[in-house]
């Protein structure tokens, strides 16, 4: 009997934390949570599978990077595009205030590194008509958005919640991931990548 109780509590327990609009500090280290846990990222200098695309810039693309997704206007996203440059993902959710609070400062991030810098929404936790709503709603259109409605690319990263940015340098590796309150810093840890 206890354990019937303690199951429905855990689970409760779990989706909280998966749907609560972030608010945690985040993480330097390229070993956290993020992509450089997982399998793909190990070797961040490591060449995508020999299927002989990559990102058209000459540049090794890192398993991190080899993933497709859909924009939330439809289009097909391949992110051995991103190889080559430093990579800011937004991982956000469209009913999130947290995520609102955060679009103006990272669309002029992307507005002010455009072509040395990739920006990359990654929107979750609702469905596409959301997601391209609060991208018209807060002028976010000036970089790619990525539907990701099953959770496939969020699962990657490793992001457990909205309102979070993985940060990855021109070979791949994770150098920041977290939360950052207003996209406050956000400009100030890009700046240490184009430098």
């Amino acid at each position: 009997m206890h354990a019937r109780t303690l199951l429905p509590v855990t689970l409760a327990a779990a989706l909280l934390t998966l749907t609560a609009c972030g608010s945690g500090e985040g993480s330097t280290s390229g070993s956290g949570a993020g992509a450089a846990a997982t399998p793909e990222a190990s070797s961040p200098a490591q060449p995508a599978a020999s299927d002989g695309s990559g990102s058209g810039s000459g540049a090794q693309v890192p398993q991190v990077l080899n993933f497709s997704a859909t924009t939330v206007d439809g289009k097909p996203f391949d992110a051995k595009t991103l190889a080559g440059k430093p990579t800011v993902l937004w991982f956000w959710a469209p009913w999130c205030p947290t995520c609102k609070g955060q679009a103006a400062e990272t669309a002029k991030v992307a507005s002010d590194n455009a072509g040395k810098v990739n920006v990359v929404g990654v929107a979750g936790l609702d469905k596409n008509a959301a997601m391209r709503d609060f991208v018209a709603d807060t002028g976010t259109g000036s970089f790619p958005h990525l539907s990701d409605e099953k959770g496939e690319v969020w699962k990657r990263f490793e992001v457990t919640q909205q309102s979070h940015y993985v940060i990855l340098d021109k070979t791949g590796k994770t150098v920041y991931e977290g939360v950052l309150p207003g996209g406050k810093g956000l400009a100030d840890k890009v700046a240490g990548l184009t430098g």
